[in-house]
């Protein structure tokens, strides 16, 4: 049947219309003093899709898909009501219960054609509370972790795009957090502890975007020790794989500065990294 556009919005308000008034005669009125237990797993678990989607009470949703699994552990409607539960979770942002669920589904029913989104949901309750961990990036390292299941274990499911693309952005973060901390070091003349962590950025997150930043942090701080082997080397893996950015133009200005130039030169860690960087082993 094809429906015009304003047809078709009266179709569309018609039929709402219609599946609240059913809802309502279903959940409402007299139905809401029944005891849970009188209710079918089937009833349960309309009810709480009700709650969820109409309502927009995902609370009381993840409750009643609670409830189902409960009063008929061993039915059909109890697995899906227990991924159903995760989804209700981590929509109404209550990550540990969210994971709890997730993690659940997946011990009791690991072969599952729902399992690649519970595994999902386990690492999104990881992932959407990143922001929020300050300088503990234990969460953070437990989504790479869940992420990382997503892929290698579902690769052919519709979660594995998703869950490349936030691993990367966690991995970002995890690298954003070392340079945080090392221009915390660097601004206060720690110079040595500044190095150390910007010494972790290159080498451990050298495909993230703050591999510029961490090689002129380098030269900055090399030059302050007075170290200028490894300033200059820093200056030369930048100029070779980043010098169309702000970074190497700043590096520039500093060695020349001071008479040096972006150069490979004497036999520190840099020197092996900007060897690999030659012959196109690094990145």
């Amino acid at each position: 049947m094809n429906l015009g556009g304003s047809k078709l919005r009266s179709f569309m308000i018609v039929t709402l219309a219609a599946l609240t008034l059913s809802a309502c005669g279903m959940f409402g009125g007299s139905e809401e003093e029944r005891p849970l237990e009188s209710f079918s797993a089937e009833e349960l678990y309309k009810r709480a899709e009700f709650e969820l989607e109409s309502e927009g009470d995902p609370e009381s949703a993840a409750r009643f898909f609670g409830e189902v699994e409960r009063l008929y552990p061993y039915s059909e409607w109890a697995r899906r009501a227990l991924v159903m539960q995760a989804f209700s979770y981590h929509r109404a942002t209550d990550y540990e219960a969210s994971r709890g669920s997730a993690q659940r589904f997946l011990t009791t029913y690991p072969a599952d054609q729902d399992a690649p989104w519970a595994q999902y949901l386990l690492a999104l309750s990881y992932y959407d509370q990143i922001d929020d961990v300050g300088r503990d990036q234990g969460l953070t390292f437990q989504a790479l972790q869940s992420f990382r299941e997503v892929i290698e274990r579902y690769p052919d499911s519709e979660y594995a795009r998703s869950s490349i693309l936030k691993f990367d952005l966690a991995f970002d973060h995890l690298g954003g957090k070392e340079m945080e901390i090392g221009r915390y070091y660097l601004k206060r003349g720690h110079y040595i502890a500044a190095v150390n962590r910007f010494r972790v950025v290159v080498e451990d997150f050298q495909t993230t975007t703050h591999t510029p930043e961490a090689l002129h942090r380098l030269v900055e701080a090399y030059l302050a020790l007075g170290l200028t082997d490894e300033a200059q080397t820093a200056g030369a893996i930048l100029g070779f794989n980043f010098q169309s950015t702000p970074w190497y133009q700043d590096s520039f200005v500093l060695l020349t500065g001071q008479g040096l130039r972006p150069d490979a030169t004497g036999s520190n860690w840099l020197a092996t990294i900007y060897r690999q960087v030659v012959r196109g082993e690094w990145l």
